[in-house]
């Protein structure tokens, strides 16, 4: 899809939980899956001549009884438009289980998706989810106040937990669902879809590779028109702010992974809009500045007010590289500017074009592989913390007036797991 109104619908339920497992130790009741190998591939003769493009390559899906087993926790717009739909392009993972507070909703989604009805719960019957051995993740797609609690449940069940970003309302609470995930030694992770889409994946090897020269500057931008003032996104005791958690989110997000630095410095501003009702508890537009460690400055701007924008752009010394859309579930469209090889006085600009697919299906696998295969996951605990921690910021240095001073990181990629591999 590209720029459709669907593209920031979201959650409307409940809670997170998460674990990050170090060693080989499974909790009682939980099955782990086989370390499968891959299956053969079916071989197709060409039916093009070679002066035709390359065809995609055939999906090469694990049979069902070695993917991993996932239950999906509540039912809103992202579960169902995306998540669930998700399941028929992974590799590696199977829905087996949905939470819902809608038994009769749940219903209809089991008998749509082949999800058998003994593996419907709801929050109240969610601990049991220990007794089912199919259940080895858990995917919490809850109101942001309500992930910690259900990340420490879902730990204690004895399941591996996938987090929606935010993963909570405070620094306090990733603390918690990081401990509580250690403590069971469950895995945990936070659901950064565009870490491991196609595009931004090889943007953030360029910056490795310095293809861009030095880092200079990253601009984005992210905003979207919020409707329903009564929606749970607006209130600040469920979602614990209101564009920057939200969609600003994904700013920061690119600004840190792009880098590979964590910022030493934020400055910010707030406002929302006198008298309109959606803004009476939570920030309407937001935005911040970061100061990273090697120079490279960043300005973002996010907002619940504006029609849709999803853009951002890298600039080096030698190139520079913008994505528009950036932030969609789909259509990213990435470019590349600089000097022209044949004519010094022109810019070559290239798009670099790669294969789409589900950003979903894509972070599931990679997840549902960390289990199988006993791995730390690309963007664990730690790395949704540390967003929480500079969103802290951000919001004091937008009350108090004055930039806000961190902690520098000592390496790169400080609060990340290995790059994800090819499924």
């Amino acid at each position: 899809m590209d720029e459709t109104p669907r593209l920031w619908t979201r959650r409307r339920v409940l809670g997170t939980t998460g674990g990050l497992l170090a060693a080989s130790t499974w909790a009682p009741g939980t099955v782990l899956a086989a370390a499968p190998s891959q299956p053969p591939k079916v071989q197709l003769p060409a039916i093009d001549a070679p002066t035709e493009g390359e065809p995609e390559p055939l999906p090469n899906p694990f049979p069902p009884n070695q993917r991993v087993g996932w239950a999906i926790v509540g039912l809103g717009h992202l579960s169902l438009e995306e998540l669930v739909p998700g399941f028929a392009q992974c590799k590696r993972s199977r829905l087996v289980a949905l939470v819902s507070g809608d038994r009769a909703k749940a219903q209809t989604v089991a008998r749509q998706y082949g999800v058998s009805e003994k593996a419907i719960y709801d929050y109240k019957s969610f601990d049991q989810l220990r007794d089912n051995p199919e259940v080895q993740v858990v995917y919490i797609v809850l109101p942001n106040s309500m992930h910690a609690e259900y990340t420490v449940r879902a730990a204690q069940a004895g399941k591996h937990v996938f987090c929606e970003k935010p993963m909570a309302n405070s620094v306090a609470e990733c603390q918690q669902m990081i401990d509580a995930c250690a403590k069971a030694n469950r895995k945990l992770a936070v659901a950064y879809r565009l870490q491991y889409e196609p595009h931004h994946r090889a943007l953030i090897e360029m910056a490795r590779k310095k293809e861009l020269g030095t880092l200079k500057f990253f601009g984005a931008d992210n905003g979207q028109n919020q409707g329903d003032p009564n929606h749970w996104r607006l209130k600040k005791a469920l979602s614990g702010g209101g564009a920057l958690p939200d969609v600003g989110i994904y700013c920061l997000n690119a600004a840190r992974y792009l880098s590979g630095e964590e910022p030493v410095e934020v400055q910010a501003t707030l406002y929302s809009t006198p008298g309109d009702a959606r803004f009476k508890e939570v920030d309407e537009s937001v935005a911040f500045h970061l100061r990273f460690p090697s120079g490279m400055l960043a300005s973002c701007t996010t907002s619940y007010g504006l029609h849709r924008s999803q853009r951002m752009r890298l600039m080096g010394s030698e190139a520079w590289a913008e994505m528009n859309p950036a932030f969609a579930y789909e259509g990213q469209r990435l470019m590349i500017g600089r000097k022209s090889q044949a004519n010094p006085k022109a810019e070559d600009i290239i798009e670099r074009r790669f294969s789409g697919g589900s950003q979903f299906a894509r972070e599931m696998d990679h997840f549902s592989q960390c289990v199988q295969e006993n791995l730390v996951p690309h963007t664990p605990g730690e790395e949704g913390m540390a967003d929480m921690r500079i969103i802290d910021a951000i919001y004091r240095a937008a009350r108090e007036g004055r930039p806000q001073k961190l902690e520098a990181a000592k390496r790169l990629d400080a609060f990340r797991g290995p790059a994800p591999k090819e499924s």
